[in-house]
């Protein structure tokens, strides 16, 4: 809820905000239902209850969902549990400390641990299989799902299912409608051809400086090494330039001169727009609420992010929602050719060494029940999309009238998607765990090395990362 308010408190465009209504029913908290996090050092030792580590939500109405459906659940089958929410960059870290000593809880979900951390913890053989909550509803799930939650346990020697598909984010441009328009222009005026389309938000900013007395940057585009989103948009940019950095079996392409090409070309054209001024000097800083905020409060034209988080944020102002700010898919390829987006696949995790294994299951299958996931979804603010495809044809998801829910809907359902690199090899997700990229882009504009340079450490990083 601080991180709503914040936000509206720096908007000054935006009415003011008296009320905020749930969109679920409310459902009265019992001490068991949520652990205060900065109280917690370690899971509960009570054998009665499960133990959950949940990721904050971006906003007060994701959390109160989730605390309801785990209510509902308490009520249904009489079972204890303990929840507890933890920031996004904070819970890997506790996980993997948890996963040291041996306190791990029963049930674990984060954003950055999908990335960065599942599939090194289920190749470990930390994670119990789940096939027997996937297998039943298999045919439910978009293939691009089920391989972002199909894992090689090297204790086992197997691939199996070790995540439980939450919800998914993809990358989409969100800009500012009415700041086109101060300088005459709309949504049909921007290209869909690669270099014309990012020309065009150059030019935007060369037009609005000439008429405001403040500075405004074309582009938010992240360059920091304390932030997802910088990672996930040069991976995206990799896959723009057509630039493979592992193979269908998980080998390593990047000592081929091709490929160290291709990435030294994607650098380049990354940093270009730092160098000449298009991007905030700030973007070297950023963490990964900051893309956001410099969109809101009108310091960029545009920002690309990973969810519909900033759309949520002004959704109780329908002017500004629908009018003032907009949403785009990214232009075709520099070939010609139609994007295909990186997804990435919320998912929950139940830890091998959990002691209530047969609850945990029995939560988690209540959980992705179409009618508790549905309604689990709308109540979070639809800031993150539905995996299940019956979830989708629900009309809250087919409605064409909202601008951001309908692109997104496009985006995934008629356009083409793909998994991180860490399917087909985990050890690529140490890669983005230590964002060797946001660090190739920081030693460029930061400490001005050449690409050539910055493109031969960060390669030099991840063959280290692969040996070890």
């Amino acid at each position: 809820m601080t991180r709503l308010k914040s936000y509206y408190q720096r908007l000054n465009y935006l009415p003011l905000i008296t009320a905020i209504f749930f969109v679920f029913i409310t459902i009265a908290c019992t001490n068991n239902s949520e652990v205060d996090p900065a109280r917690i050092n370690q899971p509960s030792v009570e054998n009665n209850q499960l133990i959950i580590w949940w990721e904050k939500g971006f906003n007060f109405e994701e959390d109160e969902a989730f605390r309801s459906v785990v209510s509902h659940w308490e009520q249904k089958t009489g079972n204890k549990s303990k929840l507890s929410f933890y920031p996004l960059t904070e819970l890997p870290q506790k996980v993997e400390r948890a996963v040291k000593t041996g306190n791990t809880p029963d049930i674990m979900m984060g954003y950055v641990a999908d990335l960065s951390l599942n599939p090194i913890l289920a190749w470990e053989g930390k994670l119990a299989d789940v096939s027997d909550l996937i297998e039943p509803s298999k045919s439910l799930y978009p293939e691009a799902v089920l391989q972002s939650i199909n894992f090689y346990n090297k204790v086992e020697g197997k691939r199996s299912y070790y995540g439980v598909p939450i919800n998914q984010a993809i990358i989409h441009i969100f800009y500012w409608q009415k700041l086109l328009q101060q300088v005459g222009r709309s949504q049909s005026d921007i290209p869909r051809e690669w270099d014309a389309f990012w020309q065009f938000w150059q030019q935007v900013q060369v037009d609005l400086n000439t008429e405001q007395s403040r500075n405004i940057y074309g582009l938010g585009l992240p360059f920091s090494i304390g932030s997802v989103e910088t990672y996930f948009l040069f991976e995206q940019i990799l896959e723009a330039y057509n630039v493979p950095i592992l193979d269908s079996k998980g080998q390593l392409l990047i000592d081929k001169p091709q490929v160290r090409q291709g990435i030294i070309k994607c650098l380049d054209w990354y940093t270009s727009f730092y160098q000449k001024g298009y991007v905030p000097p700030e973007a070297v800083n950023w963490l990964n609420p900051d893309n956001n905020r410099n969109l809101l409060n009108r310091i960029v034209v545009m920002t690309p992010n990973l969810s519909l988080s900033i759309p949520a944020v002004v959704r109780q102002d329908p002017d500004t929602y629908y009018n003032k700010l907009g949403i785009l898919e990214f232009p075709n390829k520099p070939n010609g050719q139609p994007m295909r987006y990186l997804v990435s696949i919320r998912q929950a995790v139940l830890f091998a060494n959990s002691p209530h294994q047969k609850e945990a299951k029995d939560f988690l299958r209540y959980l992705i029940q179409p009618e508790t996931i549905a309604a689990y979804l709308k109540a979070s603010g639809s800031r993150t999309l539905p995996v299940l495809k019956s979830v989708w044809s629900d009309p809250f998801w087919t409605k064409t009238h909202d601008p951001y829910i309908s692109t997104a809907r496009k985006t995934l359902i008629e356009g083409q998607t793909r998994p991180f690199y860490f399917v087909q090899n985990p050890v690529y997700s140490r890669v983005l765990k230590e964002n060797v990229w946001g660090k190739a882009l920081n030693r460029i504009v930061v400490d001005g090395i050449t690409t050539e340079q910055a493109a031969d450490e960060a390669i030099e990083g991840i063959e280290k990362i692969f040996n070890q």
